[in-house]
């Protein structure tokens, strides 16, 4: 932009021969610069993907899927009934009583009638997909279903209830995937009398705005189940990777740590409206803070306690998140959260409404007993701890053989939650600030706070070997062949003595729209 309106100063001060002349050196500049080459690494890594079965064995084929059950008529379910609906595909909503139903029917209709709005869509062509989209409150019609998708609750009891009852009344080769964001895969398919057939399917909230879906695999997971379920997230018009079972998966594991460090800089006593500015700045579409309203604390609470259990001190959550929820404040869902809503909000911005569209509360600094210190951190301090938190988890996470590939862990960063596609990634950062570099700050950040910094093996392995992350890539589609130290397990394949993180849900995304629309909001 600041190129762009260059050139118009040249033409509006010197003629259109130097604004030309203008335009050719801006042009030059940019074409060969760092941002440039990220944005094209990442064109690049996304057609790959769309090549991509999700499987290693090129004889594996996904099966047809005409027909889909969701299970939970709730936000995210009426999502994903959209997207499957606007595919063609015919999709039966369950739900426990009319009134849920009524909801989930209404919240399709919606999105459709924005369409119609916008002359996207016609009315004929909004009844006839509408159509596809048939609802009950009981299991007739599931029998039929290629493909069973759950949203429910996160309670394991309540999946494995599901899943038994779906399974009596599906067929063998019916794929059961669960939009779980947290609770592993693995220890759904416990109930499963056919593990081989379930997996998990992550989308992110709003379903029908984010990009990216996460299919969760776990060694009994059948390779043509793992291409079929890709098969049918491309359909869906989504950018899909494969990752391997674990709490937390990929995406959320990563996302845990980036808000519980924004949590603990605003016990610091960092103002919440200057920990947002300063990671916008930085090129994320939206802050921790904001993105934790639009989440929903309550949800982050529930989530934090999981990832402690599972990867120990590491994942320690600050008392202020507890805090908040024992205030009854869950965010913007109910107009309590770290920023101010409704009234409150637009007598804070005065009565000609000309304070920022965004509010923080004072009285959260009051609840949490701290003093806030304007100006005591620099916005590239923010920005480091709460962005290197995500960076040194994703190399945990590739450690720890959930990825199959670098570009797979960038793309799911990128598509899923928002980070800067200018800065390529985590792996592709790492990569070109210098892993010795990254290992220097994480340890730095260790020093001054504690366990929750370990740098993560793979990272020490790559300053100490001088390699990067990302190497060559498999032409055709395939996943990346890392020239990095330890090679993420690939689904199909015999998983590699792995490099053990030390230590051992949904904080869903409404860091939605977030990638490519630039908008909010699992």
């Amino acid at each position: 932009t600041e190129r762009i309106i260059d050139v118009l100063e040249a033409f509006a001060a010197d003629g259109w021969k130097a604004s030309q002349d203008a335009e050719a050196r801006a042009f030059g500049e940019l074409v060969v610069s760092e941002t440039s080459a990220r944005l094209v690494e990442l064109f690049f890594a996304t057609t790959a993907l769309k090549k991509d079965s999700g499987v290693d064995d090129p004889t594996v084929t996904a099966r047809p899927v005409e027909r889909i059950a969701m299970i939970g008529a709730g936000f995210m379910g009426a999502g994903i009934a959209y997207v499957s609906s606007n595919a063609g595909i015919s999709v039966r909503l369950k739900d426990q009583d009319g009134p849920a139903l009524a909801r989930g029917l209404k919240a399709v209709a919606d999105i459709y009638a924005g369409r119609v709005r916008r002359r996207a869509l016609t009315p004929i062509e909004q009844k006839l997909k509408l159509a596809l989209v048939t609802a009950t409150t009981d299991t007739s019609g599931l029998g039929s279903a290629d493909i069973v998708i759950e949203a429910v609750f996160e309670d394991i009891a309540l999946k494995h209830r599901i899943l038994r009852e779906v399974e009596a009344v599906t067929g063998p080769t019916t794929v059961f995937a669960s939009n779980t964001s947290s609770l592993p895969i693995g220890r759904i398919a416990e109930a499963s009398a056919r593990p081989e057939t379930v997996l998990g399917m992550h989308y992110f909230s709003p379903v029908h705005k984010m990009p990216l879906l996460e299919v969760i695999v776990t060694p009994q997971t059948a390779p043509w189940a793992t291409a079929t379920a890709v098969a049918l997230g491309k359909r869906q018009g989504k950018t899909v990777i494969v990752v391997n079972d674990g709490v937390g998966f990929y995406t959320t594991r990563i996302l845990g740590t980036y808000m519980n460090e924004a949590a603990y800089l605003l016990a610091e006593g960092v103002p919440v409206e200057e920990i947002d500015r300063a990671l916008v700045s930085w090129g994320w579409p939206v802050g921790p803070m904001a993105l934790i309203d639009e989440v929903g604390i309550d949800v982050a609470a529930h989530v934090g306690p999981i990832m402690q259990a599972a990867f120990g001190d590491r994942m320690e959550p600050p008392a202020t998140v507890r805090k908040l929820v024992d205030d009854g404040r869950k965010g913007r869902k109910n107009e309590r959260g770290l920023y101010l809503y409704g009234a409150a909000a637009k007598k804070a911005r005065g009565p000609l409404g000309r304070g920022p569209a965004k509010q923080p509360d004072p009285s959260v600094y009051r609840l949490l007993g701290v003093t806030p210190r304007p100006g005591a951190m620099t916005p590239e301090e923010i920005a480091m701890r709460c962005t290197l938190q995500l960076v040194n988890e994703a190399l945990h996470a590739w450690g720890d053989g959930i990825l199959r590939s670098p570009r797979d862990g960038d793309i799911g960063a990128i598509f899923g939650l928002g980070f800067p596609p200018f800065r390529g990634g985590p792996f592709r950062y790492v990569d070109q600030l210098g892993a010795t570099e990254v290992l220097r700050r994480v340890r730095s950040f260790e020093d001054r706070h504690g366990k929750r910094w370990t740098p993560a093996p793979a990272l020490v392995e790559a300053a100490k070997s001088g390699r990067k992350f990302h190497g060559l890539e498999r032409r055709g589609g395939g996943p990346v062949r890392s020239t990095g130290i330890v090679r993420g397990r690939r689904h199909g394949a015999a998983p590699p003595p792995p490099v053990r993180s030390t230590g051992g849900p949904r904080i869903a995304s409404r860091a939605s729209r977030m990638q490519v629309t630039g908008e909010r909001r699992t």
